[in-house]
């Protein structure tokens, strides 16, 4: 069996879990649901860069924790460990994706279409039609947070699939 069932500290991987779990299907759409878009916005605007840090830098404490040590992860001693590898690494790029390049990009684009409100003395999220400009701008949005929310899914199915490796390695 491979050095994941030796694994002692959760504590990385179950924040990393419920955290995803909590932003990504609970809160984020409660959220939405419940506060006025502009609300809504500052709140999102806030929380992301703590988020994606958050996802960006358990699973580099979960190498550093790996029960064999984190070399083991990229040396490939055990056949769990290669796979544990990939994931963990899956779970860090995404984190970091987000962190560093979507996120900053999709508040960009937020600050730009609020300037466009202004001049169009119109929503962006209000019914059409809109100036070519807000079109432009609300369809950068749309794709940006696409791409942030299928790079968080990626890393999510990570985490799901590296909680089966480590539920593969209890002994009853």
């Amino acid at each position: 069996m491979s050095s994941l069932a030796s694994f002692k500290n959760p504590a990385a991987y179950g924040t990393l879990l419920g955290s995803t779990l909590f932003q990504s299907f609970i809160g984020g759409i409660v959220a939405f649901r419940a506060l006025p878009r502009p609300m809504f916005s500052t709140l999102q605007k806030s929380t992301f860069p703590a988020y994606f840090t958050l996802q960006t830098v358990t699973p580099a404490l979960m190498v550093l924790t790996y029960p064999s040590g984190p070399s083991s992860l990229w040396t490939y001693k055990a056949s769990g460990d290669g796979l544990a590898f990939w994931l963990t690494s899956t779970m860090f790029v995404t984190g970091l994706v987000n962190l560093l390049y979507v996120g900053p990009k999709t508040t960009e684009i937020m600050r730009v279409r609020k300037h466009q409100e202004t001049k169009d003395g119109k929503k962006s999220y209000d019914k059409g039609p809109h100036s070519k400009e807000m079109e432009a701008l609300n369809k950068q949005f749309g794709i940006l947070h696409g791409v942030s929310s299928l790079v968080n899914l990626v890393g999510f199915l990570g985490m799901c699939w590296y909680g089966v490796l480590l539920g593969e390695g209890l002994r009853w």
